[in-house]
């Protein structure tokens, strides 16, 4: 499928004027079929479900693809089927089985089958890309993949895992953006050079959601179409128009106006202004995501421990909390979430200047050191990481900040090529492993290891907590697992290179005639699908 149809030139041309529309202008109110979203996007690096890993791209495609397994946002114990109808478990808990939806079809006519659901995830492995760590953890590799995940017939799909977890982290994997079904025949027919189609799908769309993706245009604009024929009944809206608007100030006169329908950057100034607008309502949703600094253990000043101590007591958490996150986050120096089964709310870190100082001399550094942080060049980032740089300053310390674009900062991520980077982290799925897997296990610290987690990304591997978080996945009693994992974030706050500062509350500012327009708990749980206007 052409990402963009000639049929939606006009339409977007229309939008986009109406987008610009000078603040001296007359309201324009948005069309009654369409929704328009104010939104800063510029993470997206791609389309593809097998590399999508940053919050906006998943969000995306949560919108737009099927995948076996979904759950309830708003209880997420609550796990239902999405293209899978029911499941079942082998007594050794080592193979699922799965029976598809009957009637589900892709954007290209294709009907989906078992065998579309054995291709997507083999070709998640395959390719092994940045999120493939959630699907191998399982024991599937580029040379077993299709021997332990395949279809049946047309219905029935089977997989078959290396040991027996709680059936449920399984299940939540399968509900993550890389398990996404995407349309076999359609991607091979793009394949270049046994590339499983990754080139054509990285700028186009292959799903069978409740919309389908029309056009991206990177840090410019995405349009969603809604697809007529989905399974669950085609969205009231015909066309979702998310626009990159990086100003927070520009997405509130704009929402004022009624020239977009919803704002998704607002920061504490315009939430408190919107709160006494009548044509403007506030919906609030508490999510997974953490924002956290991190410290490459490549360089040889932040791989002292007593300068990653220092670094901690060197955060205003309560005045971050107080001012800049205001409204918008609370104080979690944990790796896992609240809301998470072992969570911990214990709060062992504040700004502590003199004890600072007392850790930096002792790691050799009485008169501080220079460093750089990179950080996503986002208002709220960048007011939390001025924060940062004069506290730090009070201990010597001079931070240089590099802002930088959400792509650019996530590829110098990736390449370890970081000092300090403060960054945001959402779980992939609703299980502890998924944080306790990237913050606090790391298989292989080499340049060319398979999996590449933030533990890797920042050169730390932690051999024993490594160990421990292997144990903690296999324990099936739930009381016995919490208390794995708090123990696990206790040794975590001592000694790891990470300093865990704030739990998101995500807001949106929505115009009072749009309905049904649903945050979840994680950044691809936002849902598009049963928003209407009145």
């Amino acid at each position: 499928m052409r990402l963009l149809c000639d049929r939606f030139w006009r339409v977007v041309r229309v939008v986009s004027l109406m987008l610009v529309v000078s603040v001296s202008s007359a309201f324009a109110a948005t069309p009654k079929d369409s929704l328009v979203v104010g939104w800063q996007f510029d993470d997206i690096v791609s389309l593809d479900p097998a590399e999508v890993f940053e919050f906006s791209g998943a969000e995306i495609l949560g919108n737009t693809y099927d995948r076996l397994i979904g759950y309830d946002p708003d209880d997420v114990s609550k796990i239902f089927g999405d293209a899978a109808k029911s499941w079942k478990v082998s007594d050794d808990g080592k193979t699922f089985t799965f029976k598809m939806r009957q009637g589900v079809t892709f954007a290209s006519g294709n009907t989906m089958t078992a065998e579309d659901a054995a291709f997507s995830l083999q070709r998640a492995v395959i390719l092994n890309k940045s999120p493939a760590f959630i699907l191998t953890q399982f024991g599937f590799s580029a040379d077993n993949v299709k021997q332990k995940v395949k279809a049946l017939d047309a219905d029935t799909l089977t997989l078959e895992i290396n040991k027996a977890y709680a059936p449920t982290f399984v299940l939540y994997c399968l509900s993550a953006t890389i398990a996404s079904i995407v349309d076999k025949q359609e991607v091979m027919k793009h394949a270049v050079d046994g590339d499983m189609g990754f080139a054509w799908l990285r700028t186009h769309y292959a799903g069978s959601g409740p919309f389908k993706i029309a056009q991206w245009k990177p840090s410019e604009i995405v349009v969603l179409n809604a697809n007529t024929s989905y399974w669950g009944g085609a969205p009231a809206m015909k066309n979702i128009f998310i626009r990159q608007i990086a100003e927070s100030s520009v997405q509130q006169l704009l929402l004022e106006k009624g020239d977009i329908d919803i704002a998704r950057n607002l920061e504490t100034e315009q939430l408190k202004s919107l709160s006494t607008n009548n044509d403007v309502k506030l919906i609030k949703k508490g999510k997974g995501t953490l924002y956290y600094l991190s410290m490459n253990q490549n360089n040889p000043i932040l791989a002292k421990p007593k300068v990653q101590e220092a670094l901690k007591y060197l955060i205003d958490y309560k005045g971050l909390a107080n001012t800049v996150w205001d409204g918008r986050g609370q104080i979690q120096q944990a790796f896992l979430p609240k809301g998470f089964l072992g969570a911990l709310e214990d709060q062992p870190f504040s700004l502590n200047v003199e004890k600072a100082k007392g850790l930096l001399a002792q790691a050799g550094y009485p008169n501080g050191f220079d460093i750089e942080m990179i950080v996503r060049n986002n208002t709220i980032r960048i007011d939390t990481a001025k924060s940062i740089q004069t506290t730090f300053a009070k201990a010597g310390i001079k931070v240089t900040l590099v802002p930088m674009d959400g792509k650019q900062a996530l590829t110098v991520y990736r390449a370890r090529k970081h000092q300090l980077f403060f960054g945001a982290w959402g779980p992939d799925y609703q299980d502890p492993n998924t944080n306790a897997d990237t913050f606090a296990k790391n298989l292989d610290n080499s340049d060319d290891a398979q999996a590449k987690p933030l533990t890797w990304r920042n050169s730390y591997d932690p051999k024993q907590m490594t160990q421990e978080t292997l144990d903690a996945l296999l324990e099936s009693d739930g009381a016995k697992r919490a208390k794995m994992y708090q123990a696990l974030q206790r040794e975590h706050q001592k000694s790891a290179p990470f300093a865990f500062i704030m739990q998101e509350q995500e807001v949106a500012g929505v115009r009072n005639n749009v309905e049904g327009y649903v945050l979840g708990p994680s950044f691809d749980s936002n849902s598009y699908k049963d928003v209407v206007k009145k």
